[in-house]
């Protein structure tokens, strides 16, 4: 196959509208290249900017023509920083498998956590499926998988797509633990950037890394276009689950963001629905040539995408040892039904429950045999929600006999006062026993499925408790986006008033509650032990520093074939508390994967005479019942692999701390040992502005910065916000990813002139010896091959030392003595261009085996395009078959055909080293 060059690898320093940028992406377009590139001439600094060679003259800088200069730095400062801002803004190549950050961020040492970030990297691609049960830190493992992308130059263009209750709280996980910056397009969000980009703009072009909520993105007629305009380095859809449906628009948003993305991290603890097509269709968004027959296929076909473990799976349990206390009991309140309630009981049971054993036959005709059960579980929650029920219910009514049999039933629910509710009196005496009052601190979170009962139970229960009314806070589906995260946030900080959360389950999913709330009672119970699972998770997770409690209420009946709550709720309690003991997750034991299907399933044994037991063991898992089981966990390699990562300084606090001292950049720097202050300048300002507002201008981040390399205080100051009304913390953990690191980073390399090198003078060093970086890229632009070359000798030849290795051995390094030699360099110029050619030879005869090492990693590949090829020449497919077989080998094809080394090798001339004698 002819190659196509690509002149323009990431790193490679081009000249363009008369300035200087550093490339970070090149890819071929009609016509040339589309080279993507960051300012690093004066007037466009920091600025990103795209080109197009077919239509403007791109000048890619010749390493033959690198100028040298002597380094008049003390200690060589300048061209030490420099050494090590190159080594850092160079991505690691396609070869590197291993993680390259772990232990960097504000994280504790679990290397379960860092099991998907390996997972990715092993892939043509990173895609993956991350379905950790509920609690175990999915947002965790997707920081690790971006921090990994974004130190291999593919991570810069990131959307990141959530609920919309959680968008804050994942975005402030990923800013604290990470130090990756995304701005927040809410309602509030959106509405402010409209002000601060150009009309017409694509937000999504203005902003790099972006976080947005799922159904503010579905919005085909309004995003839809600017999506299509967008190719992603990484996209992140959460509670992904909620994609599987052909005709929804969530799933076509997902299948847009799919194509347009190289990266694509899909999270969810309940994975599937329990069908096997629908399933597929989610994983073939993450790969189309993972599985040949999407209506039968196993966990060991899909391992490479897919990765699960439960609080019992071997590696987490050891790993997490006692940071994770176990729950506590799922407690049943037994609440003995009022007289006014025993009434509803006797109508729900002898005319509405009866069936075909009622004089008269049934009240509603068979189309509608399921609403009964909705009754039922609306007069379960409340009588208020059973009011609002048959309300609604009356509004469309037209037979005679249905509509008599309503009124009858609003008639009794209207005589039921509020002293008359047995759950309410037991509510009330369960918050008690646990210790809400007025001056206690302590936190329950109270779950209903019914807006009207969280609307009634926020009316009454605060008297009766004695609180004041902003001590209890209510959210529903109902609540706007930015609503939604601003009451997660003040029951989550420690210094709020809130001490109840009554809540829909809105909030069952993704929400943080177990900051300051180790206590849950449901008021009713859903009939979904996935539902009650997802619940009791909002606190029971890691990060909990209490073993979490939770209680149901009860109600009971004296009324002879009455279905109280002992029919249904208690059984399935005790069922979900069971199955989570022994599995980890009670979700395979229905063979139903969602709520809804879980729900319908036992309302129709119900009606057929069954128990719920007899439904239970009914049911059939089928064979997708093994991917809710621990896949992808390795307890017998508990430690990851880890990344040969070159560098020169021993760490980031090294190297930052030297850039700061060296270059003057902060002059009013003041620094006590574990925390630099510092006003900072107006660029490395505008790198933070897509932080939250009110976090910037609460802490005066753009007056006053303060930065910390110190995880321990970093975790106090953490833990102090979330105790506090800002939630953010007022000093920021420096990571390799800060924007203040990458800003330094930036001022280093832009330090030395265009097309320039410098001359270190070393001890010991007898024989000039030229630093040349040399890199091949695949069709992508994406370095296949990074070699750190020593050249020296006459005629020239490239060293068995690397770089690095002889810049240890010449002991460069801070304790160097820049003596200020005058030296004619004049000599060492005539010796560059034979050096770079050497090097250049050097990377040229050892291409063949730098391809056959990249064609080793394509090969499993590659045997997967061929199954698919032979799958398109089998007569016995239908035709719409033998195309999609078709189709997905050709795109298998171009992806590998892309990941392979291609061009030229570009080479750069980095620094010289000479003796003194030089």
């Amino acid at each position: 196959m002819t190659e196509t060059p690509t002149p323009y690898p990431p790193g490679a320093r081009i000249v363009a509208r008369d300035a200087e940028w550093i490339v970070s992406q090149c890819a071929p377009v009609r016509g040339g290249y589309k080279v993507t590139a960051v300012g690093a001439s004066e007037f466009v600094r920091d600025e990103t900017s795209v080109f197009f060679t077919g239509i403007e003259p791109v000048e890619l800088l010749r390493p033959e023509e690198t100028e040298l200069e002597l380094d008049p730095s003390p200690g060589f400062a300048t061209s030490r920083l420099y050494l090590e801002a190159v080594l850092r803004r160079t991505p690691l190549p396609q070869t590197e498998k291993g993680l390259a950050l772990p232990g960097r961020f504000l994280l504790d040492s679990l290397p379960y956590q860092l099991r998907p970030a390996e997972l990715a990297l092993k892939g043509l691609r990173p895609r993956i499926l991350l379905a950790d049960v509920v609690g175990l830190g999915k947002t965790l493992e997707i920081g690790l998988i971006l921090a990994e992308l974004i130190r291999r130059g593919r991570g810069e263009r990131i959307l990141v797509v959530t609920p919309q209750q959680v968008l804050e709280q994942f975005q402030h996980e990923l800013w604290t633990r990470f130090s990756i910056p995304l701005i927040r397009l809410d309602s509030i969000g959106l509405e402010r950037i409209q002000q601060d980009i150009p009309a017409g703009r694509n937000p999504f072009l203005y902003y790099k890394r972006i976080i947005i909520s799922v159904d503010t993105l579905k919005n085909e007629g309004r995003y839809g276009q600017h999506l299509d305009e967008m190719d992603w380095d990484a996209v992140v859809i959460d509670e992904s689950h909620n994609l599987i449906g052909e005709s929804s628009l969530r799933n076509r948003l997902a299948k847009r963001l799919a194509r347009k993305a190289d990266a694509l991290l899909l999270a969810s603890a309940t994975p599937h629905n329990g069908k096997a097509e629908s399933f597929a269709e989610l994983i073939r968004m993450l790969d189309p040539a993972a599985i040949v027959d999407k209506t039968r296929y196993s966990a060991k076909e899909i391992e490479h995408l897919y990765i699960r473990r439960t609080k019992v799976s071997p590696e987490v349990r050891d790993q997490m040892g006692t940071r994770w206390p176990d729950r506590g009991p799922s407690v049943p309140v037994p609440c003995k039904a009022s007289p006014a309630e025993e009434r509803i009981f006797e109508e729900l049971t002898e005319v509405w429950l009866a069936g075909e054993q009622r004089e008269g036959g049934p009240v509603v005709d068979g189309r509608n045999r399921l609403f009964p059960y909705t009754l039922l579980k609306s007069f379960l929650s409340s009588h208020k929600a059973l009011a609002a029920t048959v309300g609604n219910r009356l509004k469309n009514a037209t037979e005679p006999r249905e509509v008599e049999a309503l009124e009858s039933l609003k008639a009794l629910a209207a005589k039921v006062s509020d002293e008359d509710s047995a759950k309410l009196d037991a509510l009330v005496a369960q918050l008690k026993q646990i210790g809400v009052a007025a001056r206690s601190q302590t936190r329950v979170v109270v779950f209903s499925e019914s807006v009207p009962t969280l609307k009634w139970l926020k009316e009454v229960v605060p008297a009766r408790l004695g609180l004041p009314d902003n001590a209890v806070a209510i959210m529903h589906g109902g609540f706007s986006d930015t609503e939604q995260q601003r009451i997660v946030e003040e029951f989550s900080l420690a210094d709020s008033k809130v001490r109840l959360l009554f809540t829909g389950d809105v909030a069952s999913e993704g929400v943080n509650l177990h900051r300051e709330c180790h206590d849950l009672i449901h008021y009713d119970v859903p009939w979904s032990l996935i539902r009650i699972e997802q619940r009791n998770g909002r606190i029971d997770r890691y990060g909990q520093k209490h073993a979490p409690q939770f209680k149901a209420l009860i109600l009971t009946s004296d009324v002879e074939g009455a279905k109280d709550d002992r029919t249904v709720a208690l059984k399935l309690l005790e069922k979900e508390e069971t199955a989570h003991r022994a599995f980890g997750t009670a979700e395979a034991v229905t063979g139903e994967y969602t709520p809804v299907q879980e729900e319908r399933r036992l309302i129709q044994d119900l009606l057929d005479g069954k128990s719920v037991d007899e439904s239970l063991e009914d049911a059939e898992p089928g064979f997708l019942a093994d991917l809710f089981g621990s896949v992808g966990a390795d307890p017998e390699r508990p430690e990851p692999l880890l990344a040969d990562v070159p560098a020169l300084f021993p760490d980031t606090r090294a190297f930052a701390g030297e850039a700061v001292r060296s270059l003057g950049l902060l002059p009013d720097l003041e620094d006590d040992g574990a925390m630099l202050s510092f006003a900072p300048p107006k660029d490395l300002v505008h790198r933070l502005s897509v932080l939250p507002k009110a976090y910037l201008r609460t802490h005066k981040l753009e007056e006053r910065m303060r930065v910390t390399f110190d995880g321990e205080l970093a975790k106090d100051k953490l833990a102090e916000a979330r105790r506090t009304k800002t939630m953010w913390p007022d000093i920021a953990y420096l990571s390799d990813l800060h924007p203040m690191v990458e800003w330094l980073t930036d001022k280093v390399l832009v330090r030395l002139g265009r097309q320039k090198a410098p001359v270190i003078v070393a001890e010991g060093v007898s024989e000039p010896v030229f630093l040349i970086q040399g890199v091949y890229s695949n069709r992508l632009g994406r370095p296949t091959v990074v070699e750190w070359m020593a050249v020296s000798g006459d005629p020239p030849a490239v060293l068995d030392a690397s770089m690095l290795e002889v810049l240890r051995e010449n002991k460069v390094g801070p304790g160097m003595l820049n003596k200020g030699l005058a030296l004619d360099l004049e000599p060492l110029q005539r010796r560059l261009v034979p050096a770079v050619t050497a090097a250049r030879a050097h990377l040229e005869g050892r291409r063949a085996r730098y391809d056959a090492e990249i064609s080793g990693l394509l090969e499993p590949f590659r045997s997967g395009v061929a199954q698919w090829e032979q799958l398109s020449l089998d007569g016995a497919r239908t035709q719409n078959q033998t195309q999609e077989a078709k189709k997905t080998a050709d795109e298998q094809r171009r992806l590998i055909d892309q990941m392979e080394t291609t061009g030229e090798p570009l080479l750069r001339v980095l620094a010289v080293l000479v003796g003194e004698n030089a």
